[in-house]
């Protein structure tokens, strides 16, 4: 118990210094977000129905998958603080526990499991009685499933078949979270929530204070097999581990920008966190476009190959600064650049799949052929001209992969810039093909060669910006890439985070436009727009195919100007404020 204590303090500590700042203001717009949640949860618990059990295993497959996808989730305290002092691991387990129960996160899944009080309630004063013992173990199986699931990925990623299958999962999952209307759809009945939601392990503590009190033992018994389960996984995480190269012919190379093709080759090849993220990119774009088969809807699935493109992209987003130092190679070779070699490498590595991709999965529906190889050829030249711009110009300083600890999930120690780079960089590649886009839906088979074009003129536009930014900037992006400093201020990179000088609302306003901005732009507009284009109407939730003929278009491309004019008002704010702070 004193360990535990001593870590929970620790972690208190640690926090309590950290409130101050960016990161202080990053966590009170997270905070305040997670308790709008936290109480439209508690209102589910007035409904009648399993809408609670359903909002619970959604905060579930939160605590789940959000670590996966912010490098390792919250690692405040690593189990490599403590590994010279000789805990035990069942000890060291407990104390990381108690000390994962200190946070916002925790607090806000704790105020949103209050709806178990208030169902509880309802039932009566055991009810009532059962709730308290109840949240607090159903918050145990949140946070312990959550450390099981990143040791699970972490131990998979030390090699290539675990990366590739941890991919394989990751993606899977994502998609079906950003396609949950389709499961809503399929298995709702009467606008009710399947029942089976209520015997998951996010629905037990409904089902203790409802009258089944086995459902609280067993609670306590998966908590304590949990923690079994992560102290084992403990004493695994040690280091990091490199794939054999036994066997592999060296890549031989006769110009330079042929050796940093080759170098690239084999680095998509070799390292573990490249594999994983083109087979989640790769997975996600196939789950999330043949997702609503499950309603009959086929329309969406020659999206496959664009969402690869553009998943694709915003993994590869930060190439600069996952690399690390290994940029020291090309500043020591007088005139070198390997921008050039960069792009033909990701071409080689991420255009052939997507092309195969959006080529099958449009044969298989029929079609609309022009507007989605006009999307393809586009995105796959804007991807590879903006991958290198935007990480030598917003580098935000990785790990060394040589440094790379026991949990490979984390390739950075600022995961915020580095969330805020990708969804920025969905955001530019989506851009690039809008003129093909338009110029297919108008024009057809002509959006096929101003695909090519605009395709063409990103890569080598944005690629010689790059190249130049590199050659004038490279010995300052070496020196954060090291140290985590910009020369001039001294700060560790703020590209991508929220100015200080933001208010809370302004804060709010920025990250609700950016995380629901994709709505009303891509399943209710650009997607609406496809539907109208093959003659596809009612559509399950798409607006624009239940209107009147004359609304039709004006409302899909209305939602299209909406999520354009959500994501501009985010970047406004955030430029304004930035501006205001250098001023």
């Amino acid at each position: 118990m004193a360990v535990a204590l001593t870590m929970a303090r620790m972690k208190l500590s640690i926090l309590r210094h950290s409130t101050q700042g960016q990161q202080g203001g990053m966590m009170a717009s997270a905070g305040s977000v997670g308790v709008l949640l936290a109480g439209g949860t508690i209102v589910l618990a007035f409904l009648d129905g399993d809408w609670l059990a359903a909002a619970y295993s959604v905060w579930l497959l939160g605590w789940i998958i959000g670590p996966v996808f912010s490098g390792g989730g919250d690692e405040t305290l690593r189990p490599e603080f403590f590994s010279l002092l000789g805990l035990r691991p069942q000890r060291m387990a407990a104390g990381l526990l108690v000390a994962a129960f200190v946070g916002v996160a925790p607090a806000v899944s704790l105020l949103a499991l209050a709806g178990l009080v208030v169902a509880g309630v309802r039932e009566g004063v055991a009810g009532a009685l059962v709730a308290v013992p109840a949240m607090v173990l159903q918050l145990a199986v949140f946070v312990l499933l959550s450390k099981v699931t990143v040791a699970l990925m972490g131990l998979a990623l030390g090699s290539r078949v675990g990366a590739i299958g941890a991919g394989v999962v990751n993606g899977v999952i994502l998609a079906f979270l950003g396609q949950i209307w389709v499961f809503m759809v399929a298995f709702g009945q009467g606008g009710q929530v399947p029942e089976v939601v209520r015997y998951l392990p996010s629905g037990w503590g409904l089902l203790a204070v409802q009258g089944e009190y086995l459902a609280l033992a067993a609670m306590a018994v998966l908590v304590v097999l949990l923690l079994a389960a992560w102290a084992a996984l403990l004493t695994r995480r040690a280091g990091r581990s490199r794939p054999s190269t036994r066997g592999r012919r060296p890549m031989r190379a006769a110009t330079p920008h042929g050796a940093v093709v080759a170098k690239e080759l084999r680095s998509w090849t070799r390292d573990l966190v490249r594999n994983h993220q083109l087979a989640f990119a790769f997975t996600y774009g196939v789950a999330f476009a043949a997702v609503p088969l499950v309603l009959g809807i086929a329309e969406m699935l020659p999206l496959a190959g664009p969402l690869f493109v553009m998943m694709a992209a915003a993994m590869t987003a930060n190439a600069y600064g996952t690399d690390g130092t290994a940029h020291w190679l090309t500043l020591m070779t007088p005139g070198a650049s390997d921008v050039r070699g960069r792009q033909l490498a990701w071409l080689a590595a991420v255009g052939p799949i997507g092309l195969a991709l959006a080529v099958a999965c449009t044969v298989i529906v029929g079609g609309p052929w022009p507007l989605v190889m006009a999307a393809t050829f586009a995105l796959i030249g804007g991807a590879a001209g903006l991958v290198p711009l935007v990480s030598v110009v917003g580098l935000i300083p990785g790990i060394d992969p040589k440094n790379r600890g026991g949990n490979p999930l984390r390739t950075s120690e600022d995961d915020g810039s580095a969330t805020g780079m990708a969804y920025l960089m969905l955001l530019l590649v989506a851009l690039t093909a809008a003129p093909a886009v338009a110029v297919a839906v108008f024009f057809g088979w002509w959006g096929v060669p101003a695909g090519l074009l605009s395709g063409a003129l990103c890569w080598w536009g944005f690629g010689l910006l790059a190249e130049r930014r590199l050659t004038a900037q490279g010995p300052e992006l070496l020196h954060l890439m090291r140290t985590g400093r910009r020369p001039d201020s001294g700060n560790a990179s703020e590209t991508f985070k929220l100015p200080e000088n933001m208010s809370r609302t302004q804060r709010l306003i920025v990250m609700a436009c950016g995380a629901f901005g994709a709505i009303p732009l891509v399943p209710q507009g650009i997607v609406a727009m496809v539907f109208l284009s093959n003659g596809q109407l009612r559509q399950s939730w798409f607006l624009a195919t239940h209107m009147p003929p004359g609304l039709r278009w004006p409302v899909a491309i209305g939602f299209v100007l909406l999520g354009l004019a959500m994501y501009g008002t985010a970047l406004w704010l955030w430029l304004r404020a930035k501006r205001s702070a250098a001023g």
